[in-house]
């Protein structure tokens, strides 16, 4: 460890804007199975679980291992071109890398689509490691990504700072015993978010250098 804490980032909605090229993949999906692809608003409220998770909310149990195929065999052509970074994510990790910080990211995205979409973005050399769910690792809030994360960098919990936009994120860090800040993305308003009693609750992801150094500093 570098003696900065280790700064662990969920994907959609914290990172980037994906949602364009979600909706665009299930649907396909939906569609080729007959059914009706949600609104913009409903997908908001169904994704953060991965990608079995929403296609058993889109399609029902029976069909969802269809939809996931069907799914995979279009994310891959709107990925990038319909995903963003969100306002301020370059700036942000760029800086926090000068200061030292190790960075990852934890999706419950296919850690190859995670890739895909960071390296066309151009901020996937900022980051350690990127994990995703996959047949040995289960999706968040299951912590089993986040330790293999802190044991590749030589984390402790306590090191260890988990950024995301969801509940799923909030368990995910604290089922490992990590500080977690929230960062409302689309998906959960800042009521909701604030309810969950997270370390820090910023407006907006260009606040986090900031509250790392003053966290490091009180800690320290």
């Amino acid at each position: 460890m570098s003696g900065r804490p280790l700064v662990v980032f969920d994907l959609d909605g914290t990172l980037i804007d994906g949602y364009a090229a979600i909706g665009d993949a299930l649907g396909y999906a939906m569609e080729r199975l007959g059914a009706a692809p949600p609104t913009a608003a409903e997908l908001r409220g169904m994704v953060g679980h991965g990608l079995e998770s929403l296609l058993e909310k889109a399609v029902g149990p029976e069909r969802a291992a269809e939809g996931v195929r069907l799914f995979r065999e279009r994310y891959p052509q709107v990925a990038v071109e319909k995903s963003h970074l969100l306002p301020g994510v370059a700036e942000v990790v760029a800086a926090l890398a000068d200061r030292g910080h190790p960075q990852s990211v934890a999706s419950n995205k296919p850690a190859k689509f995670s890739r895909l979409i960071l390296e066309a973005k151009g901020i996937a050399g900022c980051f350690r490691g990127i994990a995703g769910p996959d047949a040995e690792t289960p999706a968040k809030p299951d912590p089993t990504m986040l330790r293999r994360l802190m044991a590749a960098t030589g984390a402790s919990p306590a090191e260890t700072i988990a950024v995301g936009d969801m509940e799923v994120d909030f368990e995910f860090a604290r089922a490992a015993g990590c500080r977690i800040v929230l960062i409302p993305g689309g998906s959960r308003s800042p009521a909701e978010l604030s309810d969950l009693a997270p370390d820090a609750l910023l407006e907006s992801i260009v606040e986090l250098p900031e509250w790392i150094r003053k966290e490091s500093t009180v800690n320290r």
